[in-house]
């Protein structure tokens, strides 16, 4: 609920001031893929998640969160799908691994232990951090997601900037599997 702070401007000789209530207990999570289909268009599929402090409420995700996330994935990608995954303590519990080997339409990518550049997902944070969440102070909960989804959507129906988060990283589709390319210097 606390403003992410960005840039901005203002009037010659005023200082822009954001308002907020004050700091709070509410947070929210959310997790997203990016999906990439051959002769589709690329788009994320989300999931956040609030934490109200309740007992025995979780403050993250489970791995069974992510297990329906990638289950969805499938069913509206239509296909098998190919995971690049950084290493989340939730990816790797015993039951996601006993998930994935259970399917063979699932393939797992591991990215190495400290990599979020190579994380095209991250760009989509940053998207969304510059862009509609930067210098917001919100009401309520309900203007969060409101907020975060209405961002979500434009970057949904701008597939070039889901594809540029892939290219970012240096990590190109292929029929196979992904490859790196390096860059010429």
């Amino acid at each position: 609920m606390t403003p992410p702070r960005a840039n901005t401007w203002g009037p010659c000789g005023q200082t822009p001031v954001v308002r907020v209530r004050g700091r709070s207990w509410r947070r929210w999570s959310i997790a997203a893929l990016c999906c990439y289909k051959s002769g589709k268009r690329s788009r994320p599929i989300y999931q956040p998640r609030p934490y109200r402090r309740r007992k025995n409420e979780r403050k993250s995700f489970d791995w069974t969160d992510y297990r329906d996330l990638v289950r969805r994935a499938h069913l509206q990608l239509g296909g098998p799908v190919m995971l690049i995954w950084d290493n989340l303590n939730t990816h790797l519990t015993a039951g996601m691994r006993e998930y994935i080997a259970e399917h063979d339409w699932r393939t797992v990518f591991q990215l190495p232990p400290y990599a979020p550049d190579l994380n095209h997902v991250e760009g989509i944070w940053s998207l969304l951090r510059r862009g509609p969440l930067a210098n917001v102070a919100f009401a309520d909960n309900e203007h969060l997601v409101r907020t975060l989804r209405r961002g979500l959507r434009q970057i949904q129906y701008r597939p070039h900037l889901i594809n540029a988060c892939l290219t970012e990283t240096g990590l190109t589709t292929s029929n196979k599997h992904p490859t790196t390319r390096r860059n010429p210097q």
